[in-house]
């Protein structure tokens, strides 16, 4: 079942169910929202979850691209990627958490063929403030789904103020031995599927009050329930990154990891410049630098002569169509160009620079603080300068 197959699937299910689908947005969220990118699909429709009507009613169901920062560092392994694809679902006022993790379970046994002894859940158990969710635990006993009860990782916010509430996660067994331990014990447990009891609203004291509806929002990893369904044990094994898979070898040997975040960083910044965002020193912009330039240090640690220019375009093309982007790709290619030069001239001057008696031995904490304030030089781009 390819990724396109899962989309269709689960939006059809919905939709007999009486979702009505939403166009998913770009990347950017909404002015009043603080993020800088859409992390999940619930950014866009936070004005609804707080009461406003939507004119399409109140079950709802998109696809929605996000990117997330927090996982930069986790990207390589099997589960994490910089900007992804979200299948969500939205009771706005209208069903509950448990009418939703009925269809969430039926959908995966049924619909995709899940198995349902390599399911396990977890749900929330309660603090000082609310009481815990005893209607997703019943939910989970009564189809004989394991359920591990925990406080923080069951909590669903928006941030440190705005809509929040407890959340229950369906995870996938993913190992090669007969399912064990728990979600919190083993990483083979894959979260998929977040559902969030979404009913209240958190004040800048830290209090909280209730939302004028109680809402369901759910969240579903397509490239993460794709890779399970494909038999495949990891994200960059699924069929979205056939070609990257393909074509980039070729272009380029490299080990597993840094393939891996060669092919999610290029990956990301096609489209995050697809959805109008160019290299800049702050903000969004700094973020797609930075991505450009994780990928150029990796490709240049080991020949100085790789370069961007000869990314086939191929890529292009499949990534802004997998993301519904009608940029051209000449335009998206001559960004990462543009950046290519920039970080060039920022290599020269960062080899003048640590040729200076001061940086010839073992550069400090101050020293690398420094490097980076005052020359713009990032540690890890430090060290691939430093001689060997």
């Amino acid at each position: 079942m390819n990724t396109d197959h899962v989309v269709r699937t689960f939006v059809e299910y919905f939709q007999e169910r009486g979702h009505r689908r939403i166009t998913g947005s770009t990347l950017l969220p909404p002015p009043v929202d603080p993020v800088l990118f859409t992390t999940s699909g619930m950014h866009p429709l936070t004005p609804y979850l707080e009461g406003r009507p939507h004119p399409l009613g109140r079950r709802l169901v998109n696809v929605q691209r996000c990117l997330r920062t927090t996982d930069l560092d986790e990207v390589g392994d099997n589960t994490h990627l910089t900007v992804f694809e979200m299948l969500g679902t939205w009771s706005l006022g209208d069903y509950e958490g448990r009418q939703s993790l009925g269809w969430g379970y039926e959908l995966l046994t049924q619909g995709f063929g899940v198995d349902p002894g390599l399911l396990h859940a977890t749900a929330f158990g309660g603090d000082g403030r609310t009481g815990p969710d005893t209607a997703s635990l019943e939910v989970w006993q009564e189809r004989g789904v394991p359920v591990e009860i925990t406080t923080d990782d069951n909590w669903w916010s928006n941030g440190p103020t705005g809509p929040c509430g407890p959340d229950s996660e369906i995870f996938l067994w993913t190992g090669d031995t007969p399912p064990q331990s728990t979600p919190t014990g083993d990483d083979r447990w894959v979260e998929v599927w977040n559902h969030v009891m979404m009913r209240h609203r958190r004040l800048d004291d830290g209090s909280l009050v209730p939302l004028p509806q109680r809402n369901v929002d759910t969240g579903l990893g397509l490239e993460r329930l794709a890779t399970v369904l494909q038999g495949r044990t990891s994200v960059f094994e699924c069929d979205v990154f056939d070609p990257w898979r393909r074509l980039v070898p070729a272009l380029w040997e490299l080990d597993e990891p840094s393939l891996r975040l060669v092919c999610d960083h290029l990956r990301s910044a096609i489209v995050v410049i697809g959805d109008g965002v160019s290299p800049a020193n702050t903000g969004r912009g700094y973020v797609l630098r930075r991505l450009v330039r994780r990928v150029l240090t990796v490709l240049r640690r080991d020949d100085p002569s790789r370069g961007l220019g000869d990314l086939p375009d191929e890529l292009f093309r499949h990534t802004l169509h997998r993301f519904r982007q009608t940029v051209a790709p000449d335009a998206v290619r001559k960004v990462l160009l543009d950046e290519e030069r920039r970080f060039g001239r920022l290599l020269e001057r960062g080899r003048q620079v640590l040729a200076r008696p001061r940086f010839r031995g073992p550069l400090s904490e101050e020293d690398l603080s420094y490097l980076h304030d005052t020359h713009g030089l990032p540690r890890d781009l430090v060290r691939s300068l430093r001689p060997r």
